[in-house]
Protein backbone atom coordinates (compact mmCIF):
# COMPACT_ATOMS: atom_id res chain seq x y z
CA UNK A 1 0.00 0.00 0.00
CA UNK A 2 1.32 3.40 -0.88
CA UNK A 3 1.80 5.79 2.00
CA UNK A 4 0.28 9.25 1.79
CA UNK A 5 2.65 11.84 0.43
CA UNK A 6 1.63 15.50 0.55
CA UNK A 7 2.10 17.23 -2.75
CA UNK A 8 4.09 14.40 -4.37
CA UNK A 9 4.25 14.84 -8.12
CA UNK A 10 4.59 12.15 -10.75
CA UNK A 11 4.76 13.51 -14.28
CA UNK A 12 4.52 11.24 -17.27
CA UNK A 13 4.92 12.26 -20.90
CA UNK A 14 3.27 10.05 -23.47
CA UNK A 15 1.85 10.28 -26.99
CA UNK A 16 -0.61 7.98 -28.69
CA UNK A 17 -3.40 7.67 -31.25
CA UNK A 18 -6.91 9.00 -30.76
CA UNK A 19 -8.75 5.67 -30.74
CA UNK A 20 -11.34 4.07 -28.49
CA UNK A 21 -11.00 0.75 -26.62
CA UNK A 22 -12.28 -1.27 -23.72
CA UNK A 23 -12.25 0.30 -20.28
CA UNK A 24 -9.89 -1.15 -17.69
CA UNK A 25 -12.36 -2.42 -15.09
CA UNK A 26 -14.84 -4.14 -17.37
CA UNK A 27 -16.48 -0.95 -18.62
CA UNK A 28 -17.37 -0.21 -22.21
CA UNK A 29 -18.20 2.77 -24.32
CA UNK A 30 -21.88 1.80 -24.45
CA UNK A 31 -22.04 2.02 -20.64
CA UNK A 32 -20.36 5.38 -20.63
CA UNK A 33 -22.44 6.94 -23.38
CA UNK A 34 -25.70 5.73 -21.86
CA UNK A 35 -25.06 7.87 -18.79
CA UNK A 36 -27.17 11.04 -18.82
CA UNK A 37 -25.16 14.27 -18.58
CA UNK A 38 -26.98 17.48 -17.84
CA UNK A 39 -26.85 20.39 -20.23
CA UNK A 40 -23.97 22.78 -19.74
CA UNK A 41 -21.04 24.60 -21.28
CA UNK A 42 -19.34 22.90 -24.21
CA UNK A 43 -16.35 24.98 -25.26
CA UNK A 44 -13.31 22.83 -24.46
CA UNK A 45 -10.49 22.88 -27.02
CA UNK A 46 -9.33 19.70 -28.70
CA UNK A 47 -6.99 17.66 -26.50
CA UNK A 48 -4.32 16.82 -29.07
CA UNK A 49 -1.24 17.72 -27.09
CA UNK A 50 -3.30 18.39 -23.95
CA UNK A 51 -1.71 18.46 -20.52
CA UNK A 52 -3.96 16.60 -18.07
CA UNK A 53 -3.73 17.02 -14.31
CA UNK A 54 -5.18 14.46 -11.91
CA UNK A 55 -5.45 14.93 -8.15
CA UNK A 56 -5.92 11.66 -6.25
CA UNK A 57 -7.84 11.10 -3.06
CA UNK A 58 -6.18 9.72 0.08
CA UNK A 59 -4.18 6.58 -0.69
CA UNK A 60 -3.31 7.60 -4.24
CA UNK A 61 -2.35 5.34 -7.10
CA UNK A 62 -1.75 1.87 -5.68
CA UNK A 63 -4.69 1.71 -3.25
CA UNK A 64 -6.04 -1.29 -5.25
CA UNK A 65 -9.49 0.31 -5.18
CA UNK A 66 -10.96 3.78 -5.81
CA UNK A 67 -7.83 5.68 -6.86
CA UNK A 68 -6.54 2.81 -8.95
CA UNK A 69 -9.82 2.80 -10.89
CA UNK A 70 -9.26 6.49 -11.67
CA UNK A 71 -5.65 5.76 -12.62
CA UNK A 72 -6.84 3.08 -15.05
CA UNK A 73 -9.00 5.66 -16.83
CA UNK A 74 -6.06 8.06 -17.06
CA UNK A 75 -3.76 5.31 -18.33
CA UNK A 76 -6.26 4.44 -21.05
CA UNK A 77 -6.44 8.10 -22.05
CA UNK A 78 -2.64 8.30 -22.22
CA UNK A 79 -2.61 5.43 -24.68
CA UNK A 80 -5.62 6.32 -26.78
CA UNK A 81 -6.19 10.08 -26.74
CA UNK A 82 -2.73 11.37 -27.63
CA UNK A 83 -2.15 13.33 -24.41
CA UNK A 84 1.03 15.39 -24.44
CA UNK A 85 1.63 15.22 -20.70
CA UNK A 86 0.01 14.13 -17.45
CA UNK A 87 0.73 15.09 -13.87
CA UNK A 88 -0.58 13.05 -10.92
CA UNK A 89 -0.59 14.41 -7.38
CA UNK A 90 -1.75 12.81 -4.16
CA UNK A 91 -3.72 13.90 -1.10
CA UNK A 92 -2.61 13.67 2.51
CA UNK A 93 -5.03 12.52 5.20
CA UNK A 94 -4.27 15.40 7.56
CA UNK A 95 -4.12 18.31 5.15
CA UNK A 96 -6.14 21.53 5.23
CA UNK A 97 -8.50 22.95 2.64
CA UNK A 98 -5.76 25.47 1.83
CA UNK A 99 -3.42 22.62 0.96
CA UNK A 100 -5.99 21.10 -1.40
CA UNK A 101 -6.51 24.48 -3.04
CA UNK A 102 -2.78 24.92 -3.50
CA UNK A 103 -2.51 21.47 -5.11
CA UNK A 104 -5.18 22.35 -7.67
CA UNK A 105 -3.68 25.82 -8.29
CA UNK A 106 -0.33 24.17 -8.92
CA UNK A 107 -1.88 22.20 -11.74
CA UNK A 108 -3.91 25.09 -13.15
CA UNK A 109 -1.05 27.60 -13.08
CA UNK A 110 1.18 24.98 -14.67
CA UNK A 111 -0.98 24.93 -17.77
CA UNK A 112 -2.77 21.65 -17.12
CA UNK A 113 -6.17 21.54 -18.79
CA UNK A 114 -8.37 19.63 -18.08
CA UNK A 115 -7.94 18.83 -14.38
CA UNK A 116 -9.69 15.91 -12.66
CA UNK A 117 -10.16 15.71 -8.87
CA UNK A 118 -10.82 12.25 -7.45
CA UNK A 119 -13.16 12.30 -4.47
CA UNK A 120 -15.64 14.53 -2.66
CA UNK A 121 -12.92 15.85 -0.32
CA UNK A 122 -11.93 18.26 -3.12
CA UNK A 123 -15.40 19.82 -3.33
CA UNK A 124 -14.78 23.17 -1.67
CA UNK A 125 -11.27 23.64 -2.96
CA UNK A 126 -12.17 22.75 -6.55
CA UNK A 127 -15.14 25.12 -6.61
CA UNK A 128 -12.89 27.97 -5.46
CA UNK A 129 -9.99 27.24 -7.81
CA UNK A 130 -12.25 26.63 -10.81
CA UNK A 131 -13.67 30.13 -10.36
CA UNK A 132 -10.13 31.53 -10.43
CA UNK A 133 -9.33 29.73 -13.70
CA UNK A 134 -12.49 30.04 -15.83
CA UNK A 135 -10.77 28.93 -19.04
CA UNK A 136 -9.74 25.56 -17.58
CA UNK A 137 -12.11 22.58 -17.50
CA UNK A 138 -12.39 20.72 -14.21
CA UNK A 139 -14.09 17.43 -13.29
CA UNK A 140 -14.75 16.01 -9.83
CA UNK A 141 -15.73 12.44 -9.00
CA UNK A 142 -18.36 11.75 -6.30
CA UNK A 143 -19.43 15.34 -5.67
CA UNK A 144 -22.41 17.38 -6.87
CA UNK A 145 -21.90 20.41 -4.61
CA UNK A 146 -19.00 21.97 -6.51
CA UNK A 147 -20.77 23.64 -9.42
CA UNK A 148 -19.72 26.11 -12.05
CA UNK A 149 -19.70 26.69 -15.81
CA UNK A 150 -16.35 24.87 -16.11
CA UNK A 151 -17.01 21.99 -13.68
CA UNK A 152 -18.23 18.49 -14.60
CA UNK A 153 -19.61 16.34 -11.77
CA UNK A 154 -19.11 12.59 -12.27
CA UNK A 155 -21.47 10.66 -9.98
CA UNK A 156 -22.37 7.00 -9.41
CA UNK A 157 -25.31 5.00 -8.07
CA UNK A 158 -23.22 3.19 -5.45
CA UNK A 159 -26.32 2.07 -3.60
CA UNK A 160 -27.54 0.11 -6.63
CA UNK A 161 -24.31 -1.84 -7.03
CA UNK A 162 -24.13 -2.36 -3.28
CA UNK A 163 -27.64 -3.86 -3.32
CA UNK A 164 -26.37 -6.59 -5.62
CA UNK A 165 -23.39 -7.51 -3.45
CA UNK A 166 -25.63 -7.35 -0.38
CA UNK A 167 -27.89 -9.90 -2.00
CA UNK A 168 -24.82 -11.99 -2.83
CA UNK A 169 -23.65 -11.80 0.78
CA UNK A 170 -27.00 -13.01 2.13
CA UNK A 171 -27.23 -15.78 -0.46
CA UNK A 172 -23.74 -17.02 0.45
CA UNK A 173 -23.91 -16.54 4.21
CA UNK A 174 -24.25 -19.80 6.13
CA UNK A 175 -24.81 -17.97 9.42
CA UNK A 176 -27.39 -15.40 8.26
CA UNK A 177 -24.96 -12.77 9.53
CA UNK A 178 -22.98 -10.30 7.39
CA UNK A 179 -21.03 -7.11 7.95
CA UNK A 180 -20.23 -3.72 6.42
CA UNK A 181 -17.04 -1.74 7.08
CA UNK A 182 -17.14 1.91 5.95
CA UNK A 183 -14.02 4.06 5.75
CA UNK A 184 -15.52 7.35 6.95
CA UNK A 185 -19.10 8.00 8.05
CA UNK A 186 -20.16 10.47 5.38
CA UNK A 187 -23.31 10.47 3.19
CA UNK A 188 -21.47 8.97 0.22
CA UNK A 189 -20.31 5.89 2.13
CA UNK A 190 -23.69 5.59 3.82
CA UNK A 191 -25.10 5.03 0.32
CA UNK A 192 -22.98 1.88 0.11
CA UNK A 193 -24.23 0.76 3.53
CA UNK A 194 -27.90 1.44 2.68
CA UNK A 195 -27.74 -0.47 -0.60
CA UNK A 196 -25.85 -3.39 0.93
CA UNK A 197 -28.31 -3.77 3.81
CA UNK A 198 -31.31 -3.49 1.46
CA UNK A 199 -29.90 -6.17 -0.83
CA UNK A 200 -29.17 -8.55 2.04
CA UNK A 201 -32.65 -8.08 3.52
CA UNK A 202 -34.29 -8.56 0.12
CA UNK A 203 -32.90 -12.10 0.23
CA UNK A 204 -33.42 -12.80 3.94
CA UNK A 205 -35.50 -10.32 5.90
CA UNK A 206 -34.05 -11.51 9.21
CA UNK A 207 -30.38 -11.36 8.19
CA UNK A 208 -28.15 -9.62 10.73
CA UNK A 209 -26.05 -6.78 9.30
CA UNK A 210 -23.21 -5.44 11.44
CA UNK A 211 -21.94 -1.93 10.59
CA UNK A 212 -18.68 -0.24 11.58
CA UNK A 213 -17.14 3.02 10.38
CA UNK A 214 -13.41 3.44 10.86
CA UNK A 215 -13.32 7.23 11.35
CA UNK A 216 -15.61 10.24 11.53
CA UNK A 217 -15.09 13.45 9.54
CA UNK A 218 -12.99 15.55 9.49
CA UNK A 219 -10.67 12.56 9.98
CA UNK A 220 -10.53 10.85 6.58
CA UNK A 221 -7.77 8.47 7.57
CA UNK A 222 -10.30 5.63 7.54
CA UNK A 223 -9.76 5.36 3.81
CA UNK A 224 -6.11 4.37 4.19
CA UNK A 225 -5.70 2.46 7.45
CA UNK A 226 -5.51 -1.31 6.85
CA UNK A 227 -4.92 -1.97 10.56
CA UNK A 228 -8.24 -0.36 11.48
CA UNK A 229 -9.98 -2.20 8.68
CA UNK A 230 -8.61 -5.50 9.95
CA UNK A 231 -9.64 -4.83 13.55
CA UNK A 232 -13.18 -3.86 12.53
CA UNK A 233 -13.63 -6.96 10.38
CA UNK A 234 -12.11 -9.22 13.01
CA UNK A 235 -14.75 -8.01 15.44
CA UNK A 236 -17.50 -8.91 12.97
CA UNK A 237 -16.12 -12.37 12.20
CA UNK A 238 -15.63 -13.02 15.92
CA UNK A 239 -19.27 -12.01 16.53
CA UNK A 240 -20.53 -14.55 14.00
CA UNK A 241 -20.53 -12.85 10.60
CA UNK A 242 -19.16 -14.91 7.72
CA UNK A 243 -19.23 -12.32 4.89
CA UNK A 244 -17.95 -8.73 5.24
CA UNK A 245 -18.22 -5.96 2.62
CA UNK A 246 -15.96 -2.94 2.79
CA UNK A 247 -16.26 0.55 1.32
CA UNK A 248 -13.06 1.80 2.87
CA UNK A 249 -10.52 2.35 0.10
CA UNK A 250 -7.02 1.27 1.08
CA UNK A 251 -8.26 0.02 4.47
CA UNK A 252 -9.96 -2.85 2.63
CA UNK A 253 -6.76 -4.90 2.56
CA UNK A 254 -7.11 -5.27 6.33
CA UNK A 255 -10.66 -6.56 5.87
CA UNK A 256 -9.34 -9.17 3.46
CA UNK A 257 -6.65 -10.22 5.94
CA UNK A 258 -9.30 -10.67 8.63
CA UNK A 259 -11.47 -12.73 6.28
CA UNK A 260 -8.58 -15.02 5.45
CA UNK A 261 -7.71 -15.56 9.12
CA UNK A 262 -11.35 -16.26 10.01
CA UNK A 263 -11.88 -18.54 7.01
CA UNK A 264 -14.68 -16.18 6.00
CA UNK A 265 -15.48 -14.28 2.84
CA UNK A 266 -15.05 -10.63 1.89
CA UNK A 267 -16.53 -8.34 -0.74
CA UNK A 268 -14.36 -5.74 -2.45
CA UNK A 269 -15.27 -2.32 -3.77
CA UNK A 270 -14.68 0.06 -6.70
CA UNK A 271 -12.22 -2.19 -8.58
CA UNK A 272 -12.48 -5.94 -9.18
CA UNK A 273 -10.40 -6.64 -6.10
CA UNK A 274 -10.09 -10.37 -6.76
CA UNK A 275 -7.69 -9.12 -9.46
CA UNK A 276 -6.06 -6.16 -7.70
CA UNK A 277 -5.57 -7.31 -4.08
CA UNK A 278 -2.47 -9.10 -2.88
CA UNK A 279 -2.24 -12.57 -4.44
CA UNK A 280 -2.57 -14.39 -1.12
CA UNK A 281 -5.83 -12.55 -0.35
CA UNK A 282 -7.64 -12.76 -3.67
CA UNK A 283 -9.29 -16.11 -2.93
CA UNK A 284 -11.30 -14.70 0.00
CA UNK A 285 -12.92 -12.03 -2.20
CA UNK A 286 -16.18 -13.61 -3.39
CA UNK A 287 -17.18 -10.58 -5.47
CA UNK A 288 -16.66 -6.82 -5.66
CA UNK A 289 -19.00 -3.90 -6.19
CA UNK A 290 -17.43 -2.41 -9.29
CA UNK A 291 -17.71 1.35 -9.58
CA UNK A 292 -16.41 2.29 -12.98
CA UNK A 293 -14.47 5.42 -12.14
CA UNK A 294 -12.12 4.45 -14.97
CA UNK A 295 -15.00 4.81 -17.45
CA UNK A 296 -16.03 8.20 -16.04
CA UNK A 297 -12.49 9.60 -16.11
CA UNK A 298 -11.82 8.34 -19.62
CA UNK A 299 -15.24 9.51 -20.78
CA UNK A 300 -14.57 13.04 -19.53
CA UNK A 301 -11.12 13.18 -21.15
CA UNK A 302 -12.53 11.76 -24.39
CA UNK A 303 -15.26 14.41 -24.39
CA UNK A 304 -12.61 17.07 -23.85
CA UNK A 305 -10.59 15.69 -26.75
CA UNK A 306 -13.62 16.11 -28.99
CA UNK A 307 -14.37 19.62 -27.80
CA UNK A 308 -17.70 18.56 -26.32
CA UNK A 309 -17.12 18.42 -22.57
CA UNK A 310 -20.20 19.50 -20.59
CA UNK A 311 -20.52 21.08 -17.20
CA UNK A 312 -22.95 19.70 -14.65
CA UNK A 313 -23.87 16.20 -13.58
CA UNK A 314 -23.38 12.86 -15.28
CA UNK A 315 -24.74 9.86 -13.36
CA UNK A 316 -23.27 6.41 -13.92
CA UNK A 317 -25.95 4.09 -12.56
CA UNK A 318 -26.75 0.40 -12.98
CA UNK A 319 -28.75 1.00 -16.14
CA UNK A 320 -25.81 2.88 -17.67
CA UNK A 321 -23.38 0.15 -16.65
CA UNK A 322 -21.60 2.49 -14.25
CA UNK A 323 -21.85 0.04 -11.32
CA UNK A 324 -22.02 -3.74 -11.23
CA UNK A 325 -20.78 -6.82 -9.41
CA UNK A 326 -17.74 -8.90 -10.41
CA UNK A 327 -17.59 -12.63 -11.12
CA UNK A 328 -13.82 -13.19 -10.99
CA UNK A 329 -12.97 -16.47 -9.28
CA UNK A 330 -16.33 -18.06 -9.95
CA UNK A 331 -17.54 -17.82 -6.36
CA UNK A 332 -20.88 -16.26 -7.33
CA UNK A 333 -21.47 -18.32 -10.47
CA UNK A 334 -24.09 -20.42 -8.68
CA UNK A 335 -26.11 -17.35 -7.70
CA UNK A 336 -25.52 -15.24 -10.80
CA UNK A 337 -29.00 -15.91 -12.21
CA UNK A 338 -30.58 -14.62 -9.01
CA UNK A 339 -28.32 -11.56 -8.88
CA UNK A 340 -29.10 -10.73 -12.50
CA UNK A 341 -32.81 -10.95 -11.71
CA UNK A 342 -32.33 -8.33 -9.00
CA UNK A 343 -30.28 -6.24 -11.43
CA UNK A 344 -33.07 -6.22 -14.00
CA UNK A 345 -35.66 -5.32 -11.37
CA UNK A 346 -33.56 -2.31 -10.33
CA UNK A 347 -33.05 -1.23 -13.94
CA UNK A 348 -36.76 -1.58 -14.71
CA UNK A 349 -37.77 0.36 -11.61
CA UNK A 350 -39.50 -2.57 -9.95
CA UNK A 351 -36.99 -2.25 -7.09
CA UNK A 352 -36.03 1.20 -5.80
CA UNK A 353 -32.82 1.01 -3.80
CA UNK A 354 -32.59 3.35 -0.78
CA UNK A 355 -29.71 5.82 -0.56
CA UNK A 356 -30.01 6.18 3.22
CA UNK A 357 -30.48 3.74 6.06
CA UNK A 358 -33.81 3.98 7.84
Amino acid sequence: MLQNRFGKLAATVLTGSMLMGAAACGGNDDAATSAKPSDGASSAPAAAGAKVGLAYDIGGRGDQSFNDAAAAGLDKAKTELGLAETKEIEADSGETEAAKEERLRLLASGGYNPIVAIGFAYSGSLKKVAAEFPDIKFAIVDDAAATGPNISNLLFAEHEGSFLVGAAAALKSKKNHVGFVGGVQVPLIQKFEAGFAAGAKAVKSDVKVDVKYLTQPPDFGGFNDPAKGKTAAEGMFDAGADVVYHAAGGSGSGVFEAAKAAKGLAIGVDSDQAKTAAADLQSVIMTSMIKKVDVAVFDFLKSFSGGGVKSGTTIYDLKAGGVDYSTTGGQVDDIKTKLDEYKQKIISGEITVPEKTS
